[in-house]
């Protein structure tokens, strides 16, 4: 996960969007450089741009960029799982460092579930995750809960503010933020409260 601060709570699709950030999705020019920032900011990632480049290809929009004024601040990389690929991640399965193409949702797929990679960010560049956020809301990615590893005490922080909390599973240090629109409404004695706006979100 990524390094920087980010102390507001938010649930992740609630994250307000910054009109300072530009958040889209990547191209191929820019593979090079969110690669490398990558294995600058974040621990343990080794994959170099060719690697980068061939999960981009598959899927353009599994990578974004953050842009303030120009100037490229951070990036942020997915992988849209399958079915198969939920359970394989589950099981620990898959290779999280080098993933199995057979274990990603085609471009033309809904998505199972949402691995987020990798977040690689300076300085205010945080602050495009709510754009981010509201990119996976789109039709194909809105049925999938989405799952993370952090790597790093930032990272760790962003997943709690976010409402990531960690799951059972086989995959070690598994976290998982389940969509509002799947969780159970809170049923209250005379009362039922329902997260409407989380709804309204979604379009």
């Amino acid at each position: 996960m990524e390094r920087g601060s980010f102390a507001a709570r938010h649930d992740f699709d609630a994250l307000p969007p910054s009109p300072d950030i530009d958040v889209r999705c990547a191209q191929f020019s820019e593979i090079a450089a969110l690669s490398e920032m990558a294995r600058r900011l974040v621990p343990g990632v080794q994959i170099g741009a060719a690697e980068l480049a061939r999960y981009f290809t598959f899927d353009p929009q599994s990578i974004l960029t953050f842009n303030r004024q120009g100037h490229l601040v951070g990036g942020m990389a997915f992988l849209f799982l399958s079915e198969r690929g939920h359970d394989a991640l589950l099981l620990d399965e898959i290779c999280l460092t080098a993933p199995e193409m057979h274990y990603l949702a085609s471009p033309q797929e809904d998505v199972a579930a949402i691995y987020i990679w990798a977040i690689a960010a300076t300085g205010r560049g945080v602050a495009g995750l709510g754009k981010a956020a509201a990119h996976l809301r789109q039709l194909r990615f809105r049925g999938a809960d989405c799952y993370a590893q952090p790597s790093t005490v930032a990272g760790r922080e962003i997943m709690r503010a976010t409402g990531f909390a960690p799951v059972p599973s086989f995959q070690p240090d598994l976290w998982c933020y389940e969509r509002p629109w799947h969780r159970q409404p809170m049923l209250m004695p005379g009362a039922v409260i329902q997260a409407r706006s989380f709804a309204d979100a979604r379009h």
